[in-house]
C-alpha cells in the first residue's frame, strides 16, 4: 500500500510500504478520509514530545483523525463486518488503571494512540487493534455523515471535553483565543451549549475573516485593538465567563486571567512547545477574582461517542470546517496548508 512515513523530524516520505497484517481481534480498514492535526504538524516538525509516545520502531504513519471502510475483520470480531464504515476514538487505555476505569482512557499513563504510538491513517490501510476493538474504540458512522465528517469529530470531542471542564453554561459570554479549526469547532460547541455572546480573538486578520462564516458576535485582532478594553466593553465590563486558549501562546494564556469575570472558568485548550511551557501567571487574579484554570488534552471514548451523536443529530454543520482536500500522494501541500494556516482543516483523501 502507499503511506507517509514519517522517517524523522521534517523527513516525511510517501511510498510504498506493505499492508497491515490482521491478527484476531483486530480490523482493518480502508481509509476514506484522514485529516490534517496540530499534533501531526508538531511531531512533523520536532519530533515526540512523551518518552512513551512513539511506541516502537523508528518510523512512524501519523494520522489520528481518521474514518473508513472495514476492509477484514479477525477471528473473533462481533458486530462488525466488511463494508462497515467506521471511524476510532484514537486514545487506547489500558483498560484497567484507575483513570480507565473511571472513564478517562486518554489520560492513561500506558495509552497507545492510533497515528502516535501506532501507525495511523496517512494510509491506504489502516489497522484498528483488538485492544481498540475490544474496549469499544471503534464506532460506526452514522449514515446521515459522511467519511470527511466523522474524521473530523475527534477534534470536535477534544473541544467538547475543555467546554465540559469549563461548564459552558446558558448565558455565558465566552471568549476564544484562536481562530484556526479548533476555535471554529468552539464556536459551534458553544453557541450549541445556549452561550449569550461568543467572542474570537486571533492576531492574523486572515483568519479571522475566514472564521466569520461560524458567525461570532465579535471578531477581535488584538494587535489592532486592545484586546482588554474590548472585551469589557462587549461584556459590559464583566469580563468573559469562560476563556478558552485554543493556540500555543504563553502570553494568551497570562492573558486570559485579566479577561476572565469574577468566577470565571478558563481553559488551556492548546499545549506549548517545550521550550516556551514554564509560564508565570498571576495566582492573586485566580485568588481574588475565584477563577477556575483547567486543561484538558484529548478526549475520551465516551466523549468521541458523544460528538458522534451531535453530528448525527444535525445541531452541529462542521462542514464548513473543512476548507481543503488533497491526495495522499500531495501529502506535503497538505502539511503545509496548516503550518502557513492557508487553511482551517485539510483532508487526505487516499
Amino acid at each position: 500500500m502507499i503511506a507517509a512515513v514519517l522517517h524523522g523530524p521534517g523527513d516525511m516520505r510517501v511510498e510504498t510500504v506493505d499492508t497491515p497484517a490482521i491478527g484476531p481481534g483486530d480490523i482493518l480498514v480502508r481509509v476514506k478520509a484522514a485529516a490534517v492535526c496540530g499534533t501531526d504538524l508538531r511531531i512533523f516538525k520536532s519530533g515526540f514530545n512523551r518518552p512513551d509516545a512513539r511506541g516502537p520502531g523508528p518510523k512512524r504513519i501519523l494520522g489520528h483523525e481518521v474514518a473508513g471502510e472495514v476492509e477484514a475483520v479477525g477471528d473473533g470480531v462481533t458486530g462488525f463486518r466488511p463494508g462497515d464504515r467506521v471511524t476510532i476514538a484514537p486514545n487506547i487505555g489500558c483498560g484497567t488503571c484507575n483513570e480507565c476505569v473511571q472513564g478517562y482512557n486518554h489520560l492513561c499513563r500506558d495509552y497507545r494512540a492510533i497515528g502516535i504510538a501506532l501507525d495511523g491513517g496517512f494510509a491506504e490501510y489502516v489497522l484498528f487493534p483488538a485492544k481498540a476493538v475490544a474496549q469499544g474504540n471503534v464506532c460506526k458512522i452514522p449514515e446521515n455523515l459522511s467519511y470527511e465528517e466523522a474524521a473530523i469529530n475527534e477534534p470536535l470531542s477534544c473541544c467538547y471535553n475543555g467546554m465540559m471542564a469549563c461548564r459552558v453554561s446558558p448565558g455565558d459570554a465566552v471568549l476564544i483565543i484562536g481562530a484556526g479549526p479548533i476555535g471554529a469547532l468552539h464556536i459551534m460547541l458553544a453557541r450549541l451549549t445556549g452561550a449569550r455572546k461568543i467572542m474570537v480573538s486571533d492576531i492574523v486578520d486572515e483568519r479571522l475573516k475566514a472564521i466569520e462564516v461560524f458567525g461570532p458576535d465579535a471578531a477581535i485582532n488584538p494587535t489592532r485593538e486592545a484586546l482588554p478594553e474590548t472585551i469589557m466593553a462587549e461584556t459590559q465590563g464583566r469580563g468573559a465567563d469562560v476563556v478558552i486558549v485554543a493556540c500555543p501562546s504563553p502570553d494568551a494564556q497570562r492573558e486570559a486571567l485579566e479577561l476572565a469575570a469574577v468566577c470565571g472558568r478558563i481553559n488551556f485548550f492548546g499545549g506549548l512547545p517545550r521550550d516556551i511551557e514554564n509560564v508565570p501567571l498571576n495566582t492573586n487574579l485566580i485568588h481574588y477574582k475565584q477563577l477556575t484554570v483547567t486543561g484538558t488534552t484529548g478526549s475520551s471514548t465516551h466523549q468521541f461517542r458523544n460528538t458522534l451523536a451531535i453530528l448525527a443529530s444535525g445541531k452541529v454543520n462542521i462542514r464548513p470546517v473543512i476548507t481543503s482536500r488533497v491526495a495522499l500522494r500531495d501529502i506535503a501541500k497538505a502539511f503545509s496548508e496548516a503550518r502557513d494556516m492557508s487553511s482551517l482543516k485539510t483532508v487526505i483523501l487516499p
